[in-house]
């Protein structure tokens, strides 16, 4: 597989994860798997949440589709590389930057992703199966872009974070 064939594979297959990740949320995780995923949508006290195993089913299908293209490279190993990859910036953006589940990334000022987190936030209002909304993972509604451009970021100030209200 030439080196631009392998790159559009590759980026096919991230971009593609956006579709599944929407579709699989709303019609499967809010469906016939609410009884794993209702943990992510209520508090609790645990490091660890029964929908964290979802992470395992990708994280399975992209080792087998490098374990089984890795001879020659070919398309099932790029395909496993996307869906890695998907998975490397999910994990960064969903639970680091807006769950907040490791501590090094709390705020951002970047508009783009504060209007992830606003929709995701709208996803989170409702803790029942139903009534959700904004189902992907990357892609903003462009309401909550225009949210975002409009209201300032907050502003840090040593451990406090002053917002435009209250400066």
């Amino acid at each position: 597989m030439t080196t631009w064939a392998a790159v559009a594979v590759t980026t096919a297959t991230f971009l593609g994860m956006e579709f599944v990740a929407w579709f699989m949320h709303k019609y499967v995780l809010h469906g016939a798997l609410w009884f794993l995923h209702r943990s992510h949508h209520v508090r609790h006290p645990h490091h660890f949440e029964r929908n964290d195993f979802f992470f395992l089913f990708y994280g399975a299908l992209s080792m087998g589709g490098i374990m089984y293209g890795s001879d020659e490279k070919s398309w099932p190993f790029w395909v496993g590389i996307g869906i890695a990859a998907y998975g490397t910036v999910y994990f960064f953006v969903h639970d680091v930057l807006i769950h907040g589940r490791l501590r090094f990334w709390r705020k951002s000022s970047n508009k783009y992703l504060r209007a992830l987190n606003m929709a995701h936030k709208m996803h989170h209002k409702t803790t029942g199966r139903d009534g959700s909304e904004e189902f992907g993972m990357l892609w903003v509604s462009p309401k909550y872009l225009e949210l975002a451009r409009r209201k300032p970021a907050p502003v840090r100030s040593g451990k406090t974070v002053i917002t435009s209200s209250n400066s």
